[in-house]
């Protein structure tokens, strides 16, 4: 792998760190979280009619990866408003591919290798410890962010079928991005119209960053997988834990314990390994 790669793989990890952050550090997390996929509906809008539209057996895939992917946002909005992101962000991270793991195992009847047992364990360990570290909103944080980590695991495996039957991986995720935007943005303009106009006028700034990190940190994935082993780069996609811990700490102020650091790259190694095995 080229320094070049690398470096647009960790700009990526960073990038969904970063559009979290913006999504914690807003003044509503859910007026920030519509307004962030609202934007990015806005690019693959621009995107899709310069690409082939996917083969029709993946749109029923498509509608399901929507379905849960609304359902992410909101989990991740209403996480935020309870929650630290540098406790429940590595929680929603780390235990995705865990249950992903599991699900291929059990239900797709695909091995696990030795090295991704060990995965296993350690993500376990960490959130055992993550689990252990006091904060404002701790149980009810924690719930959320592993319920949403199921959600994850839900449209992880949706698009992992749907993909392969697209014929078209790139036009099947931005399609997703567009109308994953749509009952998000319908929901704050009929529900909330003043507000959220109001909102979107003073704070459409934060909305382009997250909009544009929210894309780009999977479109250069995407890219990278082109240019390196699949299971390097997804590995690698992991130290996005690290990147929204120092994020929390440094830009949201949040408190950083001792034993918040240590269960959030516990939960990072974890990941990797379970992604390369």
């Amino acid at each position: 792998m080229s320094l070049t790669v690398f470096a647009i793989i960790m700009l990526g990890a960073a990038l969904h760190a970063s559009w979290n952050a913006v999504v914690k550090g807003g003044v509503d997390t859910l007026l920030t979280t519509c307004m962030i996929a609202s934007v990015a509906s806005l690019i693959a809008l621009a995107a899709v009619p310069f690409l082939v539209l996917p083969a029709p057996e993946s749109w029923p895939f498509i509608g399901a990866s929507v379905l849960f992917q609304v359902l992410y946002f909101v989990l991740v909005a209403s996480t935020y408003r309870i929650a630290d992101m540098s406790q429940t962000y590595p929680i929603m991270r780390g235990t995705a591919p865990l249950l992903v793991a599991t699900v291929s195992m059990f239900v797709l009847s695909e091995p696990l290798s030795a090295c991704a047992w060990l995965g296993i364990a350690i993500i376990s360990l960490g959130i055992l410890s993550m689990a252990a570290a006091p904060s404002a909103g701790h149980r009810k944080g924690l719930v959320l962010a592993l319920i949403n980590a199921g959600v994850i695991a839900g449209y992880t495996l949706i698009d992992g079928l749907g993909v392969r039957k697209s014929g078209a991986p790139a036009a099947y995720t931005l399609w997703i991005f567009l109308l994953t935007g749509i009952p998000l943005a319908a929901w704050a303009l009929v529900t909330r119209r003043a507000v959220f106009c109001g909102y979107v006028a003073r704070y459409w700034r934060l909305g382009v960053v997250g909009g544009v990190g929210t894309v780009a940190s999977y479109g250069l994935a995407l890219w990278a997988m082109t240019q390196a082993p699949i299971a390097t780069v997804s590995a690698l996609r992991e130290t996005s834990i690290l990147f929204g811990v120092v994020i929390s700490a440094w830009v949201l102020k949040e408190p950083l314990t001792r034993v918040r650091s240590v269960a959030a790259c516990i939960i990072a190694a974890g990941a990797m390994l379970l992604r390369l095995g």
